[in-house]
């Protein structure tokens, strides 16, 4: 396996730039990251492919990581449900150490091959889950245990990872490998290889979500009315379609709780 997230930076000597040097080096090494990504949207493809319609019957998706691998995958997860309106037990993010190394580290958490699974039975997973392994070396104990023995017992597998032909990725139905190359801190794996999974996990859950239906031309007609902001974003999604004063948009929406709601029930009404 080559481990090029481990290898040396171009950049030498940085504690010598500027803090304008080092900021426009930081970010040309960015600009690579969406070609990295790009590669492997083929891949991508398929997992979503495979992903949809296992959850239309029940399945759920499962995130699987440590260190900052783990922290994406939990984030990605904990949106889905307000931005989307779907149940908490749809995406679920699992971290090496449990809900504490979300913002400490665990010593040893990610050495231990069995411990995903073990975290993984708490949800009683089935044929109809899929197990997406995190980890941007490709070597995490921890999500090559639960990947190898999510596929073991019939559940569909990807990774994504950002080193080629890792031990990870031999483990999965699909393999996603981000090769974006050495970090600007040499294996400073939060920097570029953070931010292609971050991307990955993005392009993910937004398209299921989209072909889920939790979309509606371009607007999220399902989301949560947790704060102001998205009650006004909702009032306006309502004034756009049915042509309705912001006001009378407002109390359509709070009285049915959802921009979906809203318009289907307002739409029923003036049919009959």
């Amino acid at each position: 396996m080559v481990n090029i997230t481990e290898s040396s930076s171009n950049y030498n000597d940085l504690e010598k730039m500027s803090t304008k040097e080092l900021l426009e080096n930081i970010n040309r090494e960015d600009s690579t990251v969406h070609l990295a990504v790009s590669k492997i949207i083929p891949e991508i493809e398929k997992v979503v492919d495979n992903i949809i319609p296992r959850l239309k019957v029940g399945g759920r998706l499962f995130y699987i990581g440590a260190g900052t691998s783990g922290r994406l995958g939990i984030l990605d997860a904990s949106e889905i449900p307000p931005t989307y309106g779907v149940p908490y037990d749809i995406v679920i993010g699992l971290i090496a150490g449990g809900d504490k190394a979300i913002r400490t580290a665990v010593e040893s958490a990610e050495d231990d091959k069995k411990g995903a699974w073990r975290d993984l039975e708490k949800f009683a997973p089935n044929k109809n889950d899929t197990v997406i392994g995190i980890a941007a070396s490709g070597r995490t104990p921890y999500v090559i245990g639960a990947v190898k023995d999510a596929k073991k017992r019939g559940l569909f597998t990807a990774c994504i990872t950002c080193n080629p032909e890792t031990s990870l990725a031999k483990e999965v139905d699909i393999p996603l490998e981000a090769i974006v190359g050495p970090e600007f801190v040499t294996g400073s794996t939060r920097m570029k290889a953070g931010t292609a999974q971050k991307l990955v996990l993005n392009m993910i859950t937004t398209s299921i979500m989209v072909k889920l239906g939790r979309v509606k031309g371009n607007k999220m007609i399902d989301m949560q009315l947790t704060n102001n902001k998205l009650i006004e974003r909702g009032s306006k999604m309502i004034l756009e379609e049915l042509n309705l004063s912001i006001d009378e948009s407002r109390r359509l929406l709070l009285l049915h709780g959802s921009v979906r709601n809203a318009i289907d029930n307002y739409k029923l009404i003036k049919s009959d």
